[in-house]
């Protein structure tokens, strides 16, 4: 009973604040258009903040763990590549969504998040948001792009302003000017750090409202039967597949629950957005994004009981 209140009391405040973004979105409290200006303003303003002042306060030599990188960039590609063989099984207009959707987790927002409140700060989080985040960003371009039916070319400009989205990411710059921060060991007067956590302390709640008030059930009324494999895959099968080498390679506590956030969060809803820019109609993006949002609140709180029950985390 007490490995199950330690995993309600992680995941339960976190759902409950995206019901409430949800709930407001119905009562009209909130609308499409503000949830989207506080997704924008969490993702380049609250959330680099917070990540830049758990780095910027630590000593970077005993923050910095390059194996840990190399292990979240190493299974985000092997779980992109699996689900570039598995999408030959459904039909070539919906093959780059289903790869897309299939791997692609909210691990800035709702990842964050959740670290944050088990362990008071992002933890190892930023370590994994350097391996994955990149990639995520690269690889989803290129394979929309070279899926997409009668359009498999890749343009110059496209693949510039990629690799433009992936240096100017507003939290992989936060990462490493905490970084910089870290290694000139530049103080910070009192002033400057209470404002700093006092504006990086609205990064987890205005973040989980607005991914709350994001999702938008009309959207999701088709494609089921590829979003529910979408599903398995995001929420359980690359959990099963790598979470014992993690800890096999000694992972334990923050980092262990890093690695199931990568893996097991739910699909982020930038995804949809992506997809639409990219020419695809969007509605099995849009259905996983709503079903691995509802259906991760029962998952990670299991995976997060049994390593609890492990003694891991």
């Amino acid at each position: 009973m007490e490995h199950l209140i330690f995993c309600l009391n992680a995941t339960v405040p976190i759902f409950l604040m995206m019901a409430v973004g949800f709930f407001f979105r119905r009562i009209g409290l909130v609308d499409k258009v503000f949830a989207d200006k506080m997704n924008a303003f969490v993702f380049k303003a609250a959330l680099p903040a917070l990540v830049f002042k758990d780095l910027a306060g630590a000593d970077f030599f005993a923050v910095w763990d390059g194996p840990f990188v190399l292990f979240c960039l190493f299974a985000t590609g092997v779980s992109i590549l699996s689900v570039l063989l598995v999408s030959r099984l459904f039909s070539a207009e919906i093959r780059g969504e289903f790869v897309q959707a299939s791997y692609r987790s909210s691990v800035a927002l709702l990842g964050v998040s959740f670290i944050e409140t088990i362990y008071g700060t992002a933890g190892t989080a930023p370590l994994m948001i350097i391996g994955a985040v990149p990639l995520y960003n690269i690889a989803a371009v290129l394979v929309l792009t070279l899926m997409r039916p009668g359009r498999g070319r890749l343009e110059r400009a496209l693949l510039k302003k990629t690799f433009w989205d992936v240096a100017s990411n507003p939290i992989l710059i936060g990462i490493l000017v905490g970084i910089l921060w870290s290694l000139l060991r530049i103080p910070q007067p009192v002033i400057f750090q209470k404002t700093l956590s006092n504006f990086a302390g609205v990064a987890t709640p205005m973040g989980l409202i607005g991914l709350g008030a994001s999702v938008d059930a009309a959207r999701a009324r088709e494609e089921l039967p590829p979003a529910m494999v979408c599903c398995f895959f995001k929420l359980i099968a690359f959990v099963a597949l790598f979470l014992p080498v993690a800890v096999l390679l000694g992972y334990r506590t923050d980092k262990l629950v890093t690695v199931l956030i990568m893996l097991g969060s739910a699909t982020t809803s930038s995804s949809f957005v992506m997809a639409r820019n990219l020419g695809y109609e969007g509605a099995l993006t849009a259905n996983t994004v709503m079903l691995t949002t509802c259906l991760s609140a029962f998952t990670l709180t299991g995976w997060l009981y049994l390593l609890r029950s492990l003694g891991m985390v």
